[in-house]
């Protein structure tokens, strides 16, 4: 850099007035995250749609393709925050989430306390840190664990915080991963790894709405899991309210985990996809489960979490079924291995 140079830094500035600064090479969001600015964000891969916000003023460019944005979002001014930099300053009408500010993520060690085998595809890992280097972070959150050779993968935590700081994963078999390979094949308790979060911003919100609903599919039920033993714990967040949760698999078998809260009202439906004839439940996907029901899509809030395609096709048929908008939080995984 020449002497007296400077870098060109943009402000960003939000919906609920807070600005930060956007550097140039890096992303919006990136830029917010490193300010201590916490905006909407799962995958940081323009896959998932969390980060979407809509433009009021200003240029921003192109870092990586906007994968989960249809031509009309983007014609109405739409950005995903992960994707873009910006060229200007720009104005956004979204605003920063506050309730993350305290839990930053981090790079600690762990080590495998527990593998148990739910199904031939699904494990359950159980991890443990060192005293005094317990993970902070809020049921619904996910973390990165780092293996051997540096390979990162994202894991939602399935379990609310404990008090002996032990963190539960749900891990799926992917055929040809070489995490898989790892998980399947070669771990064993009190293995080294690293882990870094908390991570992604789906988390409880304060309930405006009549009713709560929860979607997921396959391994997604484990921030669920996590939420639903928070509100068991802390029951006056709900204050009162029903929650609905309806959990997809392929088949009966995969369903691995069984809810048992006391302190909830908990609506609990199975729906299977690939159903054969011994099968007396609900069949389809989740949020179709969820339009066909009795539920008034005006008065709820949903949270879901699964593969990418499932978000994006709940969020879009949901929407145009009545759901607000802005009453939907969701979680996509974006397949790896």
């Amino acid at each position: 850099m020449l002497e007296g140079s400077k870098v060109k830094m943009n402000s960003i500035k939000l919906s609920n007035g807070k600005k930060f600064h956007s550097y140039e090479s890096k992303t919006i969001l990136d830029s917010a995250l490193q300010q201590g600015i916490v905006l909407e964000h799962s995958c940081r891969s323009g896959r998932c749609g969390v980060c979407k916000t809509k433009v009021i003023q200003g240029k921003s460019r192109l870092l990586q393709p906007e994968e989960s944005l249809t031509l009309e979002e983007k014609a109405e001014g739409n950005i995903l925050t992960c994707c873009r930099v910006a060229e200007s300053d720009i104005d956004l009408d979204s605003e920063d989430l506050g309730a993350l500010a305290n839990y930053p993520p981090k790079i600690s060690p762990c080590r495998i306390d527990s593998i148990k085998k739910m199904t031939p595809t699904v494990i359950e890992i159980t991890l443990r840190l060192p005293p005094g280097q317990q993970v902070s972070y809020l049921p619904g959150q996910y973390v990165d664990v780092i293996g051997q050779g540096g390979r990162r993968r994202s894991y939602s935590i399935a379990n609310a915080p404990q008090s002996d700081g032990r963190i539960t994963l749900f891990i799926k078999k992917v055929d040809g991963g070489e995490m898989s390979n790892y998980w399947f094949n070669d771990a064993k308790v009190n293995d080294l790894l690293r882990l870094e979060g908390p991570l992604g911003t789906f988390f409880f919100r304060e309930p405006t709405t009549e009713k709560i609903v929860m979607l997921a599919t396959g391994t997604g039920i484990a921030p669920i899991k996590a939420l639903l033993e928070q509100l068991n714990k802390a029951p006056s967040l709900i204050a009162g309210r029903r929650i609905f949760l309806i959990w997809g698999n392929r088949s009966k078998e995969d369903f691995f985990w069984s809810d048992s809260f006391e302190n909830i009202d908990l609506v609990y439906t199975p729906v299977i996809s690939q159903a054969d004839d011994s099968w007396e439940g609900e069949r389809g996907y989740v949020q179709t489960s969820l339009i066909e029901s009795d539920i008034e899509l005006k008065k709820v809030t949903v949270y879901a979490c699964g593969f990418e395609n499932m978000i994006n096709s709940a969020k879009a048929e949901l929407a145009h079924a009545g759901l607000a908008p802005h009453n939907f939080y969701s979680d996509a995984f974006v397949c790896s291995s």
